[in-house]
């Protein structure tokens, strides 16, 4: 799998836990000196089955590690993060024995929604997310804290031009469907089948050319004086109804 080239840091109790229970490469573990002792010593046996350097440092230096972020007293060191290949989205969807359902995010920029929804992508079954290399948020340290360690459960493939990867997503027998003030009231969706849903950026949507390859829209309907949606939000309700239609009540 590709990586990125720098360093990043995951903080925060649940994130850290979650990491260390994962399989991505991992460098150091700083625990905040005089941390409740049962959290420090949860983290550090974990740590220590890896095989990791474990250090402890005052409040100030995690604080600078973590950005200023709530990090809880406990802060890893990663020296990249995995990205997955389109193919691996596709295997993760026929290991669960379902059809594919993938997020394709155009242009998400804020790093604590792409956090957000890999946290209900995991939750509802999505079975990967594709994100453009460039104009877009990647895997940070604030993502992987903001998804509560869903990032290490969810693939996450890079691309470097999303309109061609929707075409290639179609020629492998998935219907795309996208968000848009004028579309079918997404209740009435039915995503079985493989399938895919673009979440367009936050300010400005889906981008035109990408809208072009778009098989069907979606919208939500609103009726109070705010006629837009946080961009995590509107994906949550249209992940949960995806998978309402994919998993009836029996």
């Amino acid at each position: 799998m590709p990586k990125q080239s720098e360093q990043a840091f995951i903080y925060g109790h649940h994130a850290v836990i979650e990491a260390l229970k994962g399989d991505q490469s991992l460098n150091k573990l700083w625990i905040q000196t005089g941390l409740n002792p049962r959290l420090a010593q949860e983290a550090s046996k974990l740590a220590k089955e890896r095989g990791l350097v474990i250090t402890q440092g005052p409040k100030g230096k995690l604080d600078e590690l973590a950005d200023r972020g709530n990090h809880q007293g406990l802060v890893l060191s990663v020296a990249a993060y995995d990205y997955a290949d389109l193919d691996q989205l596709f295997e993760n969807a026929e290991a669960a024995g379902e059809d594919p359902f993938f997020l394709i995010l155009d242009e998400i920029e804020d790093p604590h929604n792409l956090g957000s929804i890999m946290r209900t992508a995991d939750a509802a079954g999505v079975h990967g997310l594709i994100i453009p290399k460039r104009r877009s948020v990647q895997l940070t340290g604030t993502v992987a804290k903001a998804s509560t360690g869903a990032i290490e459960h969810v693939p996450v493939c890079r691309v470097t031009n999303l309109v061609q990867t929707v075409k290639t997503l179609k020629e492998r027998g998935l219907w795309v469907f996208g968000t848009d003030m004028n579309g079918q009231d997404y209740r009435t969706w039915d995503a079985k089948g493989a399938t895919a849903l673009i979440i367009g950026n936050e300010g400005k949507g889906i981008s035109p050319l990408l809208k072009k390859q778009v098989d069907a829209m979606l919208t939500i309907p609103m009726i109070g004086h705010v006629q837009s949606l946080n961009a995590s939000v509107a994906a949550s309700l249209l992940i949960y109804q995806a998978f309402g239609s994919r998993h009836p009540l029996k």
